[in-house]
Protein backbone atom coordinates (compact mmCIF):
# COMPACT_ATOMS: atom_id res chain seq x y z
CA UNK A 1 0.00 0.00 0.00
CA UNK A 2 1.56 3.55 -0.70
CA UNK A 3 1.95 6.07 1.73
CA UNK A 4 -0.80 8.03 3.10
CA UNK A 5 0.62 11.65 1.89
CA UNK A 6 -1.56 13.18 4.37
CA UNK A 7 0.28 11.88 7.51
CA UNK A 8 3.12 10.84 5.44
CA UNK A 9 6.04 13.99 6.63
CA UNK A 10 7.88 15.59 3.46
CA UNK A 11 11.39 14.22 2.97
CA UNK A 12 14.44 16.48 4.02
CA UNK A 13 16.38 18.17 1.30
CA UNK A 14 19.83 17.93 0.98
CA UNK A 15 21.44 20.94 1.95
CA UNK A 16 23.84 21.96 -1.45
CA UNK A 17 27.67 22.61 -0.19
CA UNK A 18 28.77 26.79 -0.11
CA UNK A 19 30.90 26.40 -2.95
CA UNK A 20 27.48 25.24 -5.07
CA UNK A 21 25.93 28.07 -3.51
CA UNK A 22 28.83 30.24 -4.21
CA UNK A 23 28.60 29.08 -8.36
CA UNK A 24 24.66 29.78 -8.12
CA UNK A 25 25.44 32.96 -7.02
CA UNK A 26 27.93 34.25 -9.32
CA UNK A 27 26.40 32.53 -12.36
CA UNK A 28 25.20 35.25 -14.57
CA UNK A 29 21.81 33.16 -15.58
CA UNK A 30 20.48 33.29 -11.96
CA UNK A 31 17.54 35.79 -12.59
CA UNK A 32 18.82 38.63 -10.02
CA UNK A 33 18.59 41.39 -11.91
CA UNK A 34 22.16 41.29 -12.40
CA UNK A 35 21.48 41.73 -16.30
CA UNK A 36 20.21 45.95 -16.19
CA UNK A 37 23.94 46.95 -14.47
CA UNK A 38 26.95 47.32 -15.46
CA UNK A 39 28.83 47.42 -12.01
CA UNK A 40 29.31 51.54 -13.15
CA UNK A 41 31.32 50.41 -16.47
CA UNK A 42 28.79 52.43 -19.00
CA UNK A 43 28.57 55.32 -16.74
CA UNK A 44 32.59 55.63 -17.05
CA UNK A 45 32.55 55.11 -20.35
CA UNK A 46 29.77 57.30 -21.46
CA UNK A 47 31.74 60.09 -19.64
CA UNK A 48 34.86 59.71 -21.71
CA UNK A 49 36.79 56.85 -19.73
CA UNK A 50 39.19 55.49 -22.72
CA UNK A 51 37.91 51.38 -23.48
CA UNK A 52 42.16 50.82 -23.09
CA UNK A 53 41.60 51.90 -19.20
CA UNK A 54 38.94 49.32 -18.53
CA UNK A 55 41.37 46.89 -17.32
CA UNK A 56 42.81 48.93 -14.76
CA UNK A 57 39.62 50.54 -13.83
CA UNK A 58 38.19 46.68 -13.01
CA UNK A 59 41.45 46.38 -10.74
CA UNK A 60 41.22 49.87 -9.13
CA UNK A 61 36.87 48.90 -8.69
CA UNK A 62 38.51 45.69 -6.79
CA UNK A 63 40.31 46.91 -4.35
CA UNK A 64 38.29 50.74 -3.65
CA UNK A 65 34.23 49.68 -3.80
CA UNK A 66 34.25 46.23 -3.66
CA UNK A 67 35.78 46.26 -0.99
CA UNK A 68 32.96 48.13 0.69
CA UNK A 69 30.48 45.95 -0.74
CA UNK A 70 32.49 42.69 0.61
CA UNK A 71 32.84 43.99 4.15
CA UNK A 72 29.20 44.85 3.98
CA UNK A 73 28.18 41.71 2.98
CA UNK A 74 30.62 40.08 5.32
CA UNK A 75 29.41 41.82 8.97
CA UNK A 76 25.38 41.04 7.52
CA UNK A 77 26.35 37.38 6.90
CA UNK A 78 27.65 37.62 11.04
CA UNK A 79 24.68 39.02 12.24
CA UNK A 80 22.10 37.42 10.25
CA UNK A 81 23.43 33.81 11.32
CA UNK A 82 22.87 33.85 14.92
CA UNK A 83 19.63 36.22 14.57
CA UNK A 84 16.56 35.46 14.95
CA UNK A 85 13.29 37.36 13.76
CA UNK A 86 11.43 37.55 17.11
CA UNK A 87 14.71 39.42 18.48
CA UNK A 88 13.66 43.42 18.76
CA UNK A 89 17.70 44.09 18.81
CA UNK A 90 18.05 43.11 15.39
CA UNK A 91 16.53 45.34 13.50
CA UNK A 92 18.36 47.94 14.89
CA UNK A 93 21.88 45.89 14.40
CA UNK A 94 20.68 45.76 10.94
CA UNK A 95 20.14 49.18 10.68
CA UNK A 96 23.63 50.32 11.79
CA UNK A 97 25.19 48.06 8.75
CA UNK A 98 22.84 49.70 6.05
CA UNK A 99 23.78 53.25 7.62
CA UNK A 100 27.78 52.14 7.68
CA UNK A 101 27.10 51.25 3.91
CA UNK A 102 25.45 53.73 2.79
CA UNK A 103 28.16 56.70 4.72
CA UNK A 104 30.46 54.57 2.18
CA UNK A 105 28.52 55.11 -0.66
CA UNK A 106 27.99 58.73 -1.36
CA UNK A 107 26.01 58.57 -4.42
CA UNK A 108 22.32 58.09 -4.28
CA UNK A 109 22.26 56.50 -8.05
CA UNK A 110 24.05 54.05 -6.81
CA UNK A 111 22.49 53.24 -3.46
CA UNK A 112 19.25 53.08 -5.78
CA UNK A 113 20.71 50.55 -8.10
CA UNK A 114 21.96 48.52 -5.18
CA UNK A 115 18.41 48.82 -3.93
CA UNK A 116 16.74 47.59 -6.55
CA UNK A 117 20.06 44.82 -7.05
CA UNK A 118 18.59 44.08 -3.32
CA UNK A 119 14.98 43.47 -3.94
CA UNK A 120 15.81 41.21 -6.89
CA UNK A 121 18.38 38.79 -4.89
CA UNK A 122 15.71 39.24 -1.81
CA UNK A 123 13.22 37.30 -4.60
CA UNK A 124 15.58 34.58 -4.60
CA UNK A 125 15.81 33.91 -1.15
CA UNK A 126 12.69 34.12 -0.32
CA UNK A 127 12.59 31.03 -3.17
CA UNK A 128 15.48 29.23 -2.52
CA UNK A 129 15.97 29.35 1.18
CA UNK A 130 12.48 29.70 2.53
CA UNK A 131 12.82 28.61 6.02
CA UNK A 132 15.79 30.51 6.66
CA UNK A 133 15.68 32.29 9.50
CA UNK A 134 18.85 34.69 8.10
CA UNK A 135 15.97 35.12 5.27
CA UNK A 136 13.23 35.98 7.35
CA UNK A 137 15.10 38.79 9.35
CA UNK A 138 15.81 40.67 5.97
CA UNK A 139 12.05 40.19 4.25
CA UNK A 140 11.07 41.20 8.41
CA UNK A 141 13.15 44.25 8.24
CA UNK A 142 11.81 45.49 4.25
CA UNK A 143 7.89 44.59 5.55
CA UNK A 144 8.55 46.75 9.08
CA UNK A 145 10.19 49.34 6.63
CA UNK A 146 7.20 49.87 4.59
CA UNK A 147 4.71 49.63 7.03
CA UNK A 148 6.86 52.77 8.92
CA UNK A 149 5.88 55.07 6.16
CA UNK A 150 10.00 54.61 4.86
CA UNK A 151 11.22 57.11 1.97
CA UNK A 152 10.09 55.27 -1.94
CA UNK A 153 12.87 52.65 -1.87
CA UNK A 154 14.53 53.36 1.50
CA UNK A 155 12.94 49.84 3.21
CA UNK A 156 14.67 48.02 0.68
CA UNK A 157 17.74 46.56 1.79
CA UNK A 158 21.04 46.75 -0.23
CA UNK A 159 22.14 44.20 -2.73
CA UNK A 160 25.56 43.56 -0.19
CA UNK A 161 23.51 43.11 2.73
CA UNK A 162 20.67 40.83 0.94
CA UNK A 163 24.21 38.64 -0.18
CA UNK A 164 24.57 38.58 3.47
CA UNK A 165 21.26 37.01 4.35
CA UNK A 166 22.05 34.11 1.21
CA UNK A 167 25.62 33.80 2.92
CA UNK A 168 24.23 32.83 6.24
CA UNK A 169 21.31 30.59 5.26
CA UNK A 170 23.75 29.22 2.78
CA UNK A 171 26.91 28.91 5.54
CA UNK A 172 28.87 30.24 3.23
CA UNK A 173 32.52 30.90 4.83
CA UNK A 174 33.46 34.74 5.39
CA UNK A 175 36.35 34.42 2.69
CA UNK A 176 34.02 33.27 0.06
CA UNK A 177 31.90 35.87 0.58
CA UNK A 178 34.31 38.58 0.21
CA UNK A 179 35.48 36.38 -3.25
CA UNK A 180 31.74 35.97 -4.54
CA UNK A 181 30.95 39.79 -4.23
CA UNK A 182 34.50 40.94 -5.43
CA UNK A 183 34.29 38.35 -8.96
CA UNK A 184 30.41 38.96 -9.51
CA UNK A 185 31.22 42.75 -9.46
CA UNK A 186 33.96 42.03 -11.97
CA UNK A 187 32.21 39.44 -14.02
CA UNK A 188 29.27 42.21 -14.38
CA UNK A 189 31.26 45.03 -15.87
CA UNK A 190 32.96 42.32 -18.19
CA UNK A 191 29.38 40.79 -19.21
CA UNK A 192 28.23 44.97 -19.90
CA UNK A 193 31.13 45.96 -21.78
CA UNK A 194 30.41 42.91 -24.74
CA UNK A 195 27.46 44.72 -25.32
CA UNK A 196 28.77 48.46 -24.74
CA UNK A 197 32.23 48.02 -26.79
CA UNK A 198 33.36 45.41 -29.70
CA UNK A 199 36.10 43.09 -28.48
CA UNK A 200 37.22 39.52 -27.92
CA UNK A 201 35.39 37.89 -25.33
CA UNK A 202 38.03 36.45 -24.20
CA UNK A 203 39.98 39.43 -23.15
CA UNK A 204 37.63 40.79 -20.15
CA UNK A 205 37.72 37.24 -19.14
CA UNK A 206 41.47 37.91 -18.28
CA UNK A 207 40.26 41.18 -16.89
CA UNK A 208 37.88 39.95 -14.74
CA UNK A 209 40.92 37.68 -13.14
CA UNK A 210 43.15 39.92 -12.76
CA UNK A 211 40.40 42.38 -10.68
CA UNK A 212 40.05 38.83 -8.11
CA UNK A 213 43.97 38.33 -8.05
CA UNK A 214 44.35 42.48 -7.23
CA UNK A 215 41.70 41.73 -4.48
CA UNK A 216 42.95 38.89 -2.60
CA UNK A 217 45.70 40.10 -0.99
CA UNK A 218 42.99 42.28 1.13
CA UNK A 219 40.59 39.14 1.61
CA UNK A 220 41.37 38.27 5.19
CA UNK A 221 41.17 41.61 6.41
CA UNK A 222 37.90 42.13 5.21
CA UNK A 223 36.41 38.73 6.16
CA UNK A 224 38.07 39.73 9.17
CA UNK A 225 35.05 42.49 9.20
CA UNK A 226 32.73 41.99 12.47
CA UNK A 227 30.90 45.37 13.20
CA UNK A 228 29.98 47.99 10.97
CA UNK A 229 32.66 50.40 12.11
CA UNK A 230 35.02 47.54 10.29
CA UNK A 231 33.68 47.64 6.90
CA UNK A 232 36.55 49.31 4.58
CA UNK A 233 35.93 52.92 3.84
CA UNK A 234 37.44 53.35 0.33
CA UNK A 235 35.86 54.93 -2.43
CA UNK A 236 35.95 56.21 -5.66
CA UNK A 237 34.61 59.67 -5.87
CA UNK A 238 34.98 59.53 -10.04
CA UNK A 239 32.82 56.83 -10.28
CA UNK A 240 30.36 58.58 -7.86
CA UNK A 241 30.01 61.45 -9.94
CA UNK A 242 29.76 59.85 -13.56
CA UNK A 243 27.47 57.31 -11.39
CA UNK A 244 24.98 60.98 -10.77
CA UNK A 245 25.52 62.17 -14.42
CA UNK A 246 24.47 58.78 -16.13
CA UNK A 247 20.97 58.76 -13.90
CA UNK A 248 19.66 61.86 -15.44
CA UNK A 249 20.59 60.51 -19.06
CA UNK A 250 17.49 58.79 -20.48
CA UNK A 251 19.32 56.88 -23.54
CA UNK A 252 21.20 54.27 -21.53
CA UNK A 253 21.46 50.47 -21.86
CA UNK A 254 21.95 49.78 -18.12
CA UNK A 255 20.53 51.12 -14.94
CA UNK A 256 23.44 51.82 -13.40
Amino acid sequence: MPPDPTTTPPPTRAAPHPLSVALLLADARLPGGGHAHSASLEPALRAGMPPADVPAWMVGRATTVGLVEAGTAVVATRLLADAAPEDPDTAGRLDAVVRAWAARTPSPALREASRLLGRGYLRVARALWPGSAAVAVAVAHEATSRRHGAPRGGGVLPRPVVLGAIAAAAGLPAEDVVRLTVYDDAQTAASALLKLEPLDPLAPARWVLDACAAAEEHVLRVAACATPEDIPASGAPLTEGWAEAHALTTQRLFRA
